[in-house]
């Protein structure tokens, strides 16, 4: 027997002795496709025919409600996917009462805690003006006056209030939120963040004065210090750079007063690192994430 056919005997499926022997009808291991009856019913068709559930009734929207999700996301405190988790765990309160429910839906006028702090639905905004003259900020000056309330109306439909106080002539950076422990940060007395200020007077400053400046002044039973005085370079002796960590302008101007010195404007040219870069007067923006997080730690 030769090599040739010792092979041909042992190799499967040569229809010899040891293999096996395929079915002539047989397609391999091809899938086997059946052809469509002429009698069958179409999809689309026994769709149609098909009895429709009935949708169930969509409940009218209250624009006085939001869903309890959103509320949250508004205040700020965290996104509406993040809300969803606290609500899960038990962690937000309405009306003192636990709600895990999720849709739950909420009025405007209800008592929300999360956390264990009273929420707003609103959220944090921060708009920042390049105040001009002839504006004061609410409570200022007579009634009917042109109010900086006025500038940033367009900003915002929450309720900003200005951070701290502006007479009609001074000018400059005014910083607009509604998140009222901001507003309280930066109008309480004993302030930590600088503000630059440019000063026009009437006459030049005598270099005496400005060492007074320097040194302090008692103006009303108070000591007022500043940080740095200095002639503006390159500007007339009249024109004057102070910086303070008060936000009161008043104050500002009582330190040149009380030198005798008439003060003709007063132009607010940084706040807490915010600076008048690349806006122009009468206009404003918004803070970016970055200078927001930098005013919390200021």
């Amino acid at each position: 027997m030769s090599r040739h056919q010792d092979n041909d005997r042992s190799r499967p499926g040569s229809g010899r002795q040891g293999g096996y022997k395929k079915d002539s009808n047989s397609r391999g291991n091809a899938p086997i496709r059946k052809a469509p009856s002429k009698f069958a019913t179409k999809p689309d068709a026994a769709k149609a025919d098909a009895p429709k559930a009935p949708k169930s009734p969509k409940r009218p929207s209250n624009p006085d409600e939001i869903r309890l999700n959103r509320y949250i996301s508004n205040s700020g405190m965290c996104s509406r996917r993040d809300a969803d988790i606290y609500i899960q765990s038990g962690n937000v309160k309405v009306n003192g009462v636990v709600v895990t429910e999720m849709g739950h839906r909420v009025k405007l006028t209800d008592v929300v805690q999360f956390d264990g702090v009273n929420i707003t639905p609103e959220k944090k905004e921060y708009v920042l003006l390049n105040k001009p003259k002839n504006f004061s900020t609410a409570g200022d000056d007579s009634p009917g006056s042109a109010n900086v309330l006025d500038l940033v109306r367009g900003a915002s439909k929450s309720n900003l209030l200005p951070v701290g106080r502006m007479d009609k002539t001074t000018t400059g950076l005014l910083l607009f939120t509604n998140d009222t422990e901001m507003v309280q940060k930066f109008t309480v007395p004993n302030q930590r963040s600088s503000k630059v200020y440019q000063v026009s007077l009437d006459k030049n400053l005598k270099f005496e004065d400005l060492e007074k400046i320097q040194k302090g002044l008692m103006i009303d039973d108070h000591k007022v210090f500043v940080e740095e005085v200095t002639y503006i370079e390159d500007q007339p002796k009249s024109e004057i750079g102070i910086k303070m960590k008060t936000s009161n302008v008043k104050v500002v101007r009582k330190i040149f007063e009380h030198l005798k010195y008439d003060v003709l404007k007063v132009d607010r040219v940084t706040f807490a690192g915010l600076t008048k870069k690349n806006l122009p007067r009468g206009d404003w923006r918004f803070l970016t994430e970055q200078e927001i997080i930098n005013l919390k730690n200021a």
